[in-house]
């Protein structure tokens, strides 16, 4: 298929295609929405967990993994990688944080180094979705549900304890009525 006949096909679709809904608007314009991840990424850096809604910490989640990605990859003394932190941390003693703390504690790290978790709305009031914006591996206790079905639990040891001897009697009442 040459290249004219795929701009035929591609003007005929019957589905708009929006545009991304994940951008900060801002009355400032672009300035402003820079201003403000600036400051969702300086607070998660000082306090390692946001709650926030869920297009901004979305959004921001992306420029942090870059940050600390950028932090690991080239160090303290690579001068963009300097660069990019001041530009993006607002309260210049986190740059510190930045390279001493969570460049070794993310440095054999396979994964993402954040968390983005889905929080409850707050009713009455704001129907957006809210989230939570953690770093990975903080010291606040951890916010995903437990399993309740896990095995080790105490209902779940007791349980299963009652339903062992229910077998075990029932059993005895199909062997006693053999004998008979």
């Amino acid at each position: 298929m040459n290249q004219a006949n795929i701009d035929k096909l591609v003007s005929k679709l019957r589905f708009n295609v929006k545009p991304d809904a994940r951008r900060l608007r801002n009355i400032d314009g672009p300035e402003g929405r820079l201003r403000k991840i600036q400051k969702i990424l300086t607070a998660l850096i000082k306090y390692e967990r946001v709650e926030l809604f869920y297009n901004k910490a979305d959004e921001t989640r992306g420029y942090v993994e870059q940050l600390i990605h950028e932090a690991i990859r080239h160090g303290p003394a690579h001068k963009e990688t300097m660069e990019l932190a001041n530009f993006w941390i607002a309260e210049k003693q986190l740059v510190h944080k930045l390279f001493k703390v969570l460049v070794p504690r993310y440095q054999d790290y396979t994964i993402s180094f954040t968390k983005l978790h889905k929080a409850a709305n707050i009713y009455p009031g704001v129907p957006y979705e809210r989230a939570i914006l953690e770093l990975r591996g903080n010291i606040y206790p951890s916010v995903e549900q437990y399993n309740p079905h896990r095995r080790n639990l105490l209902h779940n040891l007791l349980l299963d304890a009652a339903r062992k001897e229910y077998r075990m009697e029932k059993y005895k009442e199909i062997a006693d009525n053999l004998k008979q």
